[in-house]
């Protein structure tokens, strides 16, 4: 079989936040790096985080790590590895220092410090105020950072595979990965691309979902490909809904809104979050305030004529505060929601947003599976980072300016280590022809022709499945009845057909390649809600009410054969600190 061949020292596939931080580490040690991205670099989803990332600079009022780290773990019910969760938040500082000097235009206070606001599940300080740990960028956090990382990369001349879809890992005749083969969208020709190190950097999977904040994009690349690779996924139930999605279409709606002082209110005009977190209010944990919502309405309490929504309330900030911190979230609203929330309260509802779980990692970025009696085996050359990624610092549900923290740590640490990683392993490894044959088989599947279904039609059926069955409020009986129809959809795959088989820009054929992705990964969701019978974080179930750390203080795993589950401990032992041990999480 012969395909073109590129060689590299190390191949990171998606070119969004956590992706281009690890490049520009290794591309500044002088190691040859690829970077393979279906789209245009700055078109990757980190571009449309808004809030901002959070550090303990302190800039605003008393702040610390420690406090960082509890309430990290705290916002993951008890379920993130705090050995993880304090590397991250000790991490932050410097990190954000990093972007600044990078380049980053952070929002700026009078004294000339980074800007920082409020944000959800930030606990109050040692003088009784909410902290404000949120470095922002106005309301284009995202947008900020990941120009200024593509900026330096092109200082540091790596090199970009624009346009260019990642098929699937390859191995050597060992089972080493040793690259991917990845086809040129613009030309529909494969091409294999062999490196000692390989990082999934793909982001999340937000389309499994019909009503989602995440781009189209966001179709769980990464993950299916190391589903495909015989590695296992983690905590997959607990799949994040961003409370403040704009109502019927699910844009996002920073929570920085309400960080600057918005509030929710239902039909009566009550501040309704005052009932279920008195502490917090509008500014508790993603979790709890997406609940609040959908009770609202089950409730009768929405808003509009369908009592479908409720609203947020911005216009007493006045205008010069909205269109200094908050224009992004002013112009979205305008166009998306036909609401100036200078003038009116924003329609809202919650949003499929950010995955938890992911490929397991350490916190080094390195991909870890299960090896038997409770150990871990570290898979060679392989790593993570990024919401694709799990090294479980966010647990059963993430806190707000957590996900870019996430990203630009782990992937800067994942950068690191593939340095010493190739100077250890020096030689490329050869592709093993079946193992390419077998990526080969994913992209000739789609030349077969003939009637059969749309993929269209099955995407909409698969996504539809996905809302009604494992959305907010999950029970026994909605989640089997799920898991039978989404394994009805799965049998119907081979059934789909192309009607256009030309290879120039031929999107369809993506959208298909993607199709597959989706599927396997919402099995993932899916099977693993279904098992974790008890209520966690962002995983609710009304006929299990309570957590149970008895009996489900661990990670699930998912593999792709037979839908099979197992588990593993959660670490509580974090790295110089004592441990928080698990309480009752309320704010």
């Amino acid at each position: 079989m012969s395909i073109p061949t590129r060689h590299f020292d190390a191949l990171i596939i998606g070119a969004g936040g956590a992706g281009l931080n690890a490049a520009l580490q290794l591309a500044s040690a002088d190691v040859r790096v690829a970077v393979v991205s279906k789209v245009f670099p700055t078109r990757s989803h980190t571009v449309a985080a808004q809030g901002g990332v959070n550090a303990a600079l302190a800039n605003v009022l008393p702040d610390s790590w420690h406090w960082h780290m509890f309430d990290t773990v705290k916002g993951s019910d008890y379920l993130g590895d705090q050995d993880a969760i304090e590397f991250m938040c000790r991490e932050a500082i410097p990190t954000v220092y990093e972007l600044e000097h990078a380049g980053v235009p952070f929002s700026r206070l009078d004294n000339g410090k980074i800007y920082q606001r409020p944000f959800g599940g930030q606990s109050q300080n040692f003088g009784g105020d909410q902290a404000a740990r949120t470095c922002a960028a106005a309301d284009r956090t995202g947008h900020a950072i990941l120009h200024t990382l593509y900026q330096q990369n092109i200082r540091s001349r790596t090199h970009f595979f624009d346009e260019f879809f990642a098929l699937d890992l390859v191995r050597d005749a060992e089972g080493v990965i040793c690259g991917a083969l990845v086809l040129e969208i613009e030309t529909g020709e494969p091409m294999l691309i062999e490196a000692k190190a390989t990082l999934l950097a793909t982001g999340g999977f937000g389309q499994v979902f019909r009503t989602t904040s995440n781009a189209h994009i966001n179709t769980g690349d990464g993950v299916a490909m190391a589903l495909r690779a015989d590695i296992p996924l983690m905590d997959m139930e607990f799949f994040q809904f961003h409370p403040t999605g704009i109502a019927g279409k699910g844009m996002l709606i920073t929570e920085g809104v309400r960080g600057e002082g918005g509030y929710l209110i239902n039909k009566d005009g009550e501040r309704f979050m005052e009932r279920y977190a008195p502490r917090a209010k509008d500014l508790a944990s993603r979790d709890v305030v997406s609940r609040a919502i959908v009770t609202e309405v089950k409730e009768g309490r929405g808003c509009g004529p369908n009592g479908d929504h409720v609203l947020l309330k911005v216009d007493h900030l006045g205008e010069d505060i909205i269109s200094k911190r908050l224009p992004s979230i002013r112009e979205s609203s305008k166009i998306f929601a036909g609401a100036d929330p200078v003038r009116e309260p924003i329609p809202v509802f919650p949003t499929a947003h950010y995955a938890m779980g992911g490929i397991p990692t350490d916190r080094f970025g390195r991909v870890a599976v299960p090896a038997g009696h409770g150990a871990e085996e570290i898979v060679p050359g392989l790593y993570a980072a990024g919401e694709c990624a799990c090294a479980s610092v966010h647990g059963a549900n993430r806190l707000g300016g957590n996900s870019l923290l996430d990203i630009l740590v782990f992937g800067r640490l994942a950068g690191k280590n593939i340095i010493d990683y190739v100077r250890e392993n020096p030689y490329q490894r050869t592709t093993d022809s079946a193992s390419l044959e077998q990526a080969m088989s994913r992209l000739t599947r789609w030349e077969q022709k003939g009637e059969g279904i749309p993929v269209s039609q099955l995407r909409a059926e698969f996504r539809k499945c996905m809302e009604d069955h494992a959305g907010v409020f999950r029970t026994e009986e909605i989640m089997t009845e799920g898991y039978e129809r989404l394994c009805e959809l799965r049998e119907r795959l081979p059934e789909v057909r192309l009607h256009d088989h030309s290879k120039v820009f031929n999107t369809a054929r993506i959208e298909a390649l993607e199709l597959e992705n989706m599927m396997d990964v919402g099995m993932s969701i899916a099977v693993s809600a279904l098992k974790r019978q008890e209520s966690r974080g962002a995983h609710s179930r009304p006929d299990y009410p309570d957590r149970d750390d008895q009996s489900w203080l661990k990670h699930s795993l998912y593999y792709r054969e037979g839908d099979r589950m197992d588990y593993k401990p959660v670490r509580t032992k974090p790295l110089t600190v004592e441990s928080f041990p698990p309480k009752e999480r309320v704010y």
